[in-house]
């Protein structure tokens, strides 16, 4: 017996991959074994046959960005006249369209504005929470620009933000956790050790929170398991995160000069996620960037959740990458794979009469 099927049959017998096991399947595991392994594990820990879904829109409230990611196309500079702060009125009008559309939840993120004080978040979360949505909101490095520029500690400023109507984390900003690449892509974003505190003490005051993999960059196969592992490791600790989500880079207008990752990078990635982070009980599928039909392969390579409707997306789009599926398509696709579909909320919980 070769390693590789060594390792292959302590995932079957439930056994958890140790850093190496898991960068040997990276590298040397065919794309079908690491499907079939990771499908196992998603038939495992969800029987039911279900994939999920949500409604919501993912709003950003400023393109106003200090950062200067490397990767990224949306933001504007200070001072750029493409830069915009939504107004309140404007504000509204999304989120009432959202509630019309049936959704329940506004995924809330922007740029690390210069001149924003904590009281400007603090309202607009209020302002939301009258509209009667479920704030899933602020990334880590926002929420760690928000502490530099208040003076206060994370915990504090999570503190205020959850008076405020903060609900949810999601998991956004974690690119590749690991200082060498954040430092080459993002030098101006939160550190690592930054983005695990914020997430930790989220999960300590009671969110819930989700993760992400931005892949396919400047980062090699040993730093994507080690970003994996970060996230296995703060999960068996918290057990704050509902769910994983890996998605492709996408280089277009952005100053990362790679070829985007196939279909099959993608798939192979996804699979070694689920068969890494055991402990975080879902996995999405990225429709958004890959489209609608490898994303249902995808629920054959270890994802159980088709994500969001995204009645609104502008990150991933400012890159020309521009799926869209409406609802109707979502569950058309999930059916045709043989599943079931149903909407669910920010926490996993399914949606009666939507099975």
């Amino acid at each position: 017996m070769t390693s590789i099927e060594r390792i292959a049959e302590k995932v079957r017998d439930g056994g958890r991959v140790t850093s190496e096991e898991a960068l040997s399947l990276s590298s040397r595991a065919s794309i079908h074994l690491l499907g079939d392994l990771a499908d196992r594990l998603r038939a495992r820990l969800h029987p039911e046959g279900v994939v999920s879904y949500i409604v919501d829109r993912n709003i950003n409230y400023t393109n106003i960005c200090i950062s200067g990611c490397r990767f990224c196309a949306f933001f504007a500079a200070p001072g750029d006249s493409r830069g915009y702060v939504l107004s309140r009125e404007e504000l509204a009008r999304k989120i009432d369209e959202t509630l019309a559309l049936g959704g329940n939840q506004i995924l809330l993120q922007g740029g690390l504005h210069p001149d924003l004080p904590l009281p400007f978040y603090e309202d607009m979360l209020s302002f939301m929470k009258e509209k009667g949505v479920h704030c899933h909101a602020f990334s880590p490095p926002e929420i760690v620009h928000f502490a530099r520029l208040s003076g206060l500690s994370i915990r504090e400023v999570l503190k205020r933000l959850i008076a405020a109507g903060l609900d949810s984390i999601p998991g956004g900003g974690a690119e590749i956790l690991v200082d060498r690449v954040r430092e080459a892509i993002a030098p101006r974003k939160a550190t690592t050790a930054e983005w695990l505190s914020v997430m930790e003490t989220a999960h300590e005051l009671g969110l819930r929170t989700t993760a992400t993999m931005m892949f396919g960059h400047v980062e090699t196969q040993e730093e994507r398991i080690e970003h994996m592992m970060a996230i296995r490791d703060l999960q068996d600790r918290t057990n704050g995160f509902t769910a994983f989500i890996p998605w492709p880079f996408q280089p277009r207008n952005t100053y990362i000069p790679v070829h985007p990752a196939t279909a099959q990078e993608y798939l192979k990635v996804l699979s070694l996620s689920r068969i890494v982070i055991d402990n975080v009980p879902n996995i999405q599928a990225s429709w958004v960037t890959q489209g609608p039909k490898i994303a249902q392969i995808a629920l054959f390579f270890g994802a159980n959740d088709f994500g969001s409707t995204m009645i609104e997306e502008n990150v991933v789009a400012a890159t020309g990458v521009s799926h869209r599926l409406s609802e109707e398509e979502i569950r058309r696709t999930i059916e045709t794979a043989g599943f079931r579909p149903s909407r669910r909320t920010m926490d996993y919980r399914l949606l009666n009469g939507n099975t």
